[in-house]
């Protein structure tokens, strides 16, 4: 941990520290479903550590509750988190010249808010030792915030009041990661093609509708950051 990487984690961790509210809601409602279908504390938190993914938790819970094949709760969580190799991909850059194990943990903290809120000032950075702590700072805060409010969730089940409207509490702090996400038209065809897609099909059984939104949005990103690129490069050999 030399002085860039310390630099690093410092400012990454308190640029992201106010979008670590958001955690909040997600991570109790995430808790509380948990419980709710049966899962032991031990289960939950086995399930929330090993996972470490909101969606997927959410996605695959109503699957398991009617005890549906294991083949299709692995689908849809694999589906559910597709998005992931996306932001992957779009990251990468950032860390190159970084050891293989630190990026093997950096691909399990990767989440939504941190990719969000930090890739852009990564890719910009030509320091891979500030890169690495601008990014390890507030994805372990990150982790160890959900790991925490999650059990919360877990423990509190039966107690917490009903009318905290936490699912609806979650959907709006997603709704606010999403902004800085849809900075980039790709991203945004692949957003609006997505919503519409779940909306439209938003009565199929086992949740199909979301899994066939995502691979609409994932499809409609690919094209339209295809297009973007041979647009510009067509551009520039003029």
């Amino acid at each position: 941990m030399n002085d860039a990487f310390r630099r690093g984690a410092r400012e990454g961790f308190f640029h992201y520290l106010p979008l670590s509210i958001g955690l909040i809601p997600w991570a109790l409602v995430t808790g509380v479903a948990m419980r709710g279908a049966g899962f032991s504390v031990f289960e939950a938190m086995g399930m929330n550590i090993i996972v470490f993914a909101g969606t997927a938790q959410l996605g695959t819970l109503p699957l398991i509750v009617i005890g549906a094949p294991m083949w299709m709760i692995l689908a849809t969580a694999l589906a559910l988190n597709l998005r992931f190799v996306i932001f992957s991909a779009a990251i990468a850059p950032a860390f190159e010249g970084v050891s293989r194990w630190r990026r093997i943990i950096s691909g399990y903290l990767l989440t939504d808010g941190v990719f969000a809120s930090c890739s852009p000032r990564m890719l910009a950075s030509t320091d891979k030792d500030w890169r690495l702590g601008f990014y390890l700072a507030p994805s372990v805060w990150c982790w160890a915030l959900w790991q925490i409010l999650t059990l919360i969730g877990v423990l509190g089940a039966s107690v917490l009041p009903t009318n905290w409207s936490l699912d609806f509490m979650a959907s709006i702090a997603l709704m606010v990661l999403l902004v800085p996400i849809v900075s980039s038209r790709p991203m945004l065809v692949a957003a609006l093609a997505a919503g519409a897609t779940a909306v439209l099909l938003h009565d199929l059984p086992l949740k199909l509708g979301l899994i066939a939104a995502i691979f609409v949005g994932i499809g409609a990103g690919f094209l339209a950051e295809r297009w973007a690129t041979e647009n510009m490069n067509a551009d520039a050999a003029s």
